[in-house]
């Protein structure tokens, strides 16, 4: 997809959620049925067994930032253990972030993010990122990644600087799939934050 469907799939998204675009009026995209199943099929999983079984499945975790839309606004950033690498040729990566989430219409106005893998030793950093209703960037050290200007967080084991390639709805879940601009390590080898069964841990050799 080039950048003018980039930026179509973008724009159909934030006229889905009412948000404001300079763009030209687009169709919305239909929100997606969220059953996996008819109706005359068997009930859904329940959620909690859901959680619990895929839980056993151990993720790294990072922080999706993007750049603040007009000087003096603070920047975007959500906690996501949803984060992969998808394709070497062209080079993309993707996250999955909730349908529901405040931040990701920021990120997607943006057009761009920077994925921070987080360290074992950022897992407070980890769950103020998570939270909201607060300013997630209080504290935080952190600069400019080098293409797109998202927040590259100090200590972060490595960072890869995106812009925006494709969404996807993927039931209660968008897929952004983000072409990489740029990437690298912070100094040292520190070992990576892990979340396993609902709770954080370190990789031991």
């Amino acid at each position: 997809m080039g950048h003018a469907g980039m930026a179509a799939t973008v724009v159909r998204y934030l006229r889905s959620v009412g948000a404001p675009t300079s763009a030209e009026p687009v169709d919305a995209l239909p929100r997606p049925e969220l059953r996996a199943v008819g109706e005359d099929e068997r009930a859904p999983l329940d959620p909690g067994e859901f959680r619990r079984v895929l839980g056993h499945f151990a993720t790294g975790v990072t922080v999706v930032t993007a750049p603040p839309p007009h000087p003096g606004a603070p920047p975007a950033g959500f906690a996501c253990q949803s984060f992969s690498s998808l394709s070497l040729d062209p080079p993309l990566v993707a996250f999955m972030v909730a349908r529901t989430s405040t931040t990701w219409p920021r990120i997607a106005n943006a057009g761009v993010f920077c994925v921070n893998v987080l360290g074992a030793d950022q897992g407070a950093l980890c769950r103020s990122f998570a939270a909201r209703g607060t300013d997630k960037f209080a504290g935080v050290e952190h600069d400019a990644a080098p293409v797109t200007g998202s927040p590259r967080i100090a200590g972060a084991p490595a960072w890869v600087d995106c812009t925006i390639h494709a969404v996807h709805t993927g039931g209660d879940h968008l897929i952004v799939v983000g072409r990489v601009e740029a990437l690298g390590t912070g100094d040292g080898e520190a070992p990576p934050l892990l979340f396993h069964k609902g709770a954080f841990g370190r990789f031991e050799h």
